[in-house]
């Protein structure tokens, strides 16, 4: 059964009802141990006294806020209990808003938003209400440490939530500038609109996997029998000098030659219409 992230209520308006978060994804990959290079063995992380000199349990820590040079503040987990404000239990709707209205730059992490009972009316009622008018419902939920801004929205048969950045997080100071205009013809835009054409589908995650982490589990295997390491061969970058003929020899490896004459047949047609 898959770990309970937060229980409590979903509240909007006067209706409330009980949910469960279940973390919706978890990046994977090879995990490596620290060994002493010496002998190969564990390294251990030691938490160390400074004052004493001396190593110390895990049990014997406390959280500390250090408001001056070397001068803390303590503050226990039954403090933090007590100051927890109502959304710690109470996810708050605090508004609604259209499905498209918020840019994924501010989702943070996801995670599924299920109903706490087999049948609940009020959370099926939510659903339904969300998927009908194509909107979204915009939250407050204290968790892990912090109180974060939450969209919940429709996906599938269910409901997912996204905690989402605040504004003070985006490095706002790391977008690019405003492009400056290019001098790029008319034939080649349509070329790149073609490639584009026959580049595009449905999306299907399925299709897509990490080729690092299954490169990094060959060199393991590889290692154990002794085997001689598989060099991936990189692909030599060169700059472009001809872009149009660079779109064409994309246009041609993509296999969509013929889909670009008849594009580009089909759009002389409508022009002369």
């Amino acid at each position: 059964m898959p770990a309970i992230v937060w229980k409590g209520y979903v509240s909007f308006g006067l209706v409330s009802f009980p949910v469960r978060l279940y973390s919706a994804a978890r990046a994977e990959s090879v995990h490596f141990h620290m060994l002493h290079r010496k002998d190969l063995s564990r390294v251990k992380e030691v938490w160390y006294c400074a004052e004493e000199n001396k190593p110390i349990e895990r049990s014997d820590m406390v959280k500390g806020y250090e408001y001056g040079k070397g001068e803390y503040v303590v503050v226990e987990d039954q403090d933090l209990k007590k100051i927890a404000p109502p959304t710690a239990s109470t996810m708050d709707v605090v508004q609604f808003v259209k499905n498209d209205d918020v840019d994924p730059i501010w989702f943070e992490r996801s995670y599924y938003l299920a109903g706490d009972e087999k049948v609940s009316k009020p959370y099926a009622l939510f659903l339904q209400a969300l998927k009908d008018t194509q909107h979204s419902a915009i939250a407050r939920l204290t968790m892990h440490g912090r109180e974060n801004v939450v969209l919940i929205r429709v996906a599938g048969s269910g409901m997912l939530l996204h905690t989402l950045f605040y504004p003070d997080e985006l490095h706002k100071g790391n977008r690019p500038g405003a492009l400056e205009k290019t001098n790029s013809s008319k034939q080649e835009l349509e070329l790149a609109k073609t490639l584009i054409q026959h580049l595009s589908g449905d999306f299907k995650p399925e299709q897509f996997h990490d080729t690092y982490r299954e490169n990094v589990e060959k060199l393991i295997e590889q290692k154990q029998k002794g085997h001689k390491i598989t060099a991936v061969r990189q692909p030599k970058q060169e700059k472009v000098v001809d872009l149009m003929e660079a779109l064409k020899k994309s246009l041609k490896n993509a296999g969509g030659s013929d889909k670009g004459a008849k594009a580009k047949k089909g759009s002389g047609r409508r022009k002369a219409a």
